[in-house]
């Protein structure tokens, strides 16, 4: 996500996500075959989240502190994770996200990580499909299944034995829910446009503007059973979170002080432990 394009996107991670309220259909991964020996290569696909925007300074990528391929060791991300019971992965940890990148750019990355040859992905994708300028703006949910089926069938044809960890979208409505009686994170969300379609009006309790925020929620709930159902479909190289990482109650504390909506590092250090054990968890 790139500052100039409006950080709220990106953002789709203040990593994790929040306890249900409301209730998401439950889709099974199936029978999973055994995960075989950590890998020595991986890659990540997603957008800013996976790219540790925000998470070490203001407004730029901080790939090191990525939950998925960083190497600070105050995250301990999958990578350093997996490197600790397999040296060879050392140096092999690709990060193929883009912040600001929606589901219409996985077809794209997933090109661009097959030529990596990984032996493991990671995907996290969809908040900034849901996080847009307004609520008729967000993706549609067949769009959606359209683009990530095109990914992961990209994946599976080029690199038919990797492991693809698939990852819940955050609860965004729990952003709105811990940062809203903040007067400098609503400040910030109003100055930089960051998801309105969650956080316009963001200190307003009005019956328009809960059941919008409850819309907007529903769109990702419905975004995560698009997730596991395509990963189901793949098969059994690919894990998906079971909502761990939409269902994890993140506090404001583990938001970046720099737009009030990214990971900050201890955020991202959550992102890493929770969908660490939620996947093949080497």
């Amino acid at each position: 996500m790139s500052p100039v394009r409006s950080p709220h996107p990106r953002l789709v991670a203040v990593v994790a996500a929040a306890a249900l309220s409301v209730g998401v259909l439950a889709v099974s991964s199936p029978a999973q075959a055994d995960p075989g020996p950590p890998p020595s290569s991986m890659a990540s696909m997603g957008d800013s989240i996976t790219r540790g925007f925000n998470a070490c300074g203001f407004y730029f990528d901080c790939t090191s502190r990525s939950f998925s391929t960083g190497d600070d060791s105050g995250v301990n991300s999958h990578y350093l994770r997996i490197r600790a019971k397999n040296g060879a992965i050392n140096g092999r940890n690709y990060n193929q996200a883009a912040s600001g990148a929606k589901a219409s750019d996985m077809p794209g990355q997933a090109t661009a990580t097959v030529g990596r040859n990984p032996q493991y992905v990671t995907i996290l994708i969809g908040a900034n499909d849901a996080c847009t300028s307004s609520e008729s703006s967000m993706t549609s949910v067949a769009t959606f299944r359209g683009q990530i089926d095109t990914a992961l069938n990209t994946l599976r044809n080029g690199l038919p034995n990797a492991k693809v960890a698939v990852i819940s979208i955050p609860d965004i409505k729990r952003l709105w829910e811990v940062g809203r009686t903040s007067g400098t994170a609503r400040t910030a969300w109003s100055l930089f446009g960051i998801c309105k379609s969650m956080l316009a009006n963001a200190s307003s309790t009005s019956a328009t503007d809960s059941a919008r925020r409850d819309r907007v929620r529903q769109r990702v709930v419905d975004f995560n059973t698009q997730l596991a159902q395509a990963c189901a479909a793949y098969g059994p190289n690919c894990e998906w979170d079971d909502n761990a990482v939409f269902n994890y109650p993140f506090a404001f504390s583990q938001v970046s002080g720099w737009d009030y909506f990214h990971p900050n590092a201890s955020g991202q250090a959550a992102l890493a432990s929770v969908s660490y054990a939620a996947g093949f968890n080497w």
